[in-house]
């Protein structure tokens, strides 16, 4: 018996498009697990705002200028919006559970985000709940913990808060940037452009008000500031929104478990540390839950060809 589904209902298979549309949107994470590296060793200490302002308005601003477009109508609050959950308060809540946690702890929290994005679809998106997907989000989870995780994790309440406000700040970005797609017309770059600048915008005052300008900006601090603006954000997210255009919204969100993971090798190979065996285990873990969570669950398939 043959089955004639909807476009909503559809299945995704991974045709080559999708698979290089996956590999693609996969460079954003990866790039993003640069972050505490370069924050850490390059950065001045102590002035969380003040990165996420040069991580975001000069960026967006650049973008501006390369798209030449401005919202219209109701873009100019939905850029507001999305830069504000995805870039304006995701990157002080980043850099605020840093500094109170073990980077560790820190990114485990953040590998909650495929969890956050997987119920956020349901509620925003109104897609039928995925346990196929729920589930390969928790192995994730844990496989990051397993590389990520030592004896010397500590819990801080206001880390604690930061990190898993940070994971539903971003969570709701993504499914609302799904949800709500982008004008004809107008690019990926564009997009982010609109949003990084927003949210350069939500940050400019606190900044100045709360961390200032840091002393004695060197060399190492322009470079850092200049990786993480032009291709941390700019070109990070230009793929990233091109990807969730394209692919399922918790499929994306999955990809973020390569952020911790590249944190984790940066961090192994600037110190000089070996893996574990447990360590492994985790990476084996946690890429096994990022591959399968892109693909369709084995009963959906059998539905689907009943």
């Amino acid at each position: 018996m043959s089955t004639t589904m909807t476009p909503m209902s559809a299945p995704v298979t991974l045709t080559p498009s999708r698979i290089g549309w996956t590999a693609l949107t996969a460079i954003a994470p990866a790039i993003w697990g640069t972050t505490y590296i370069v924050t850490t060793h390059l950065l001045p200490e102590g002035h969380p705002l003040f990165a996420a302002l040069m991580r975001s308005l000069p960026a967006g601003l650049i973008a501006l200028l390369i798209a030449r477009r401005l919202p219209r109508g109701s873009w100019w609050w939905k850029s507001l919006v999305l830069g504000t959950l995805n870039m304006g308060a995701f990157f002080p809540l980043l850099f605020l559970a840093a500094q109170h946690l073990p980077g560790g702890v820190a990114a485990t929290l953040g590998a909650s985000q495929p969890i956050v994005v997987a119920f956020l679809a349901v509620a925003i998106l109104h897609e039928k709940p995925s346990a196929w997907r729920v589930t390969w989000g928790v192995i994730g989870m844990i496989g990051v913990a397993l590389v990520v995780l030592g004896p010397e994790a500590k819990l801080d309440p206001i880390g604690i808060l930061a990190g898993l406000a940070g994971a539903a700040s971003m969570g709701t970005g993504v499914v609302l940037t799904k949800k709500w797609g982008r004008p004809e017309g107008v690019s990926a770059i564009g997009l982010a452009g609109w949003q990084l600048t927003a949210a350069g915008l939500v940050l400019l005052i606190p900044t100045m008000l709360i961390d200032g300008i840091p002393a004695g900006i060197d060399g190492p601090a322009v470079a850092g500031y200049l990786w993480l603006g032009l291709i941390g954000a700019l070109l990070t997210y230009s793929l990233w929104f091109s990807g969730i255009r394209r692919l399922p919204v918790t499929a994306t969100a999955l990809l973020g478990l390569l952020s911790p993971l590249v944190a984790a090798i940066l961090g192994a190979v600037i110190a000089a540390e070996t893996l574990t065996p447990t360590q492994l285990v985790g990476f084996t873990v946690a890429l096994i839950a990022m591959v399968s969570g892109q693909l369709n669950s084995p009963k959906k398939k059998a539905r689907i060809t009943s």
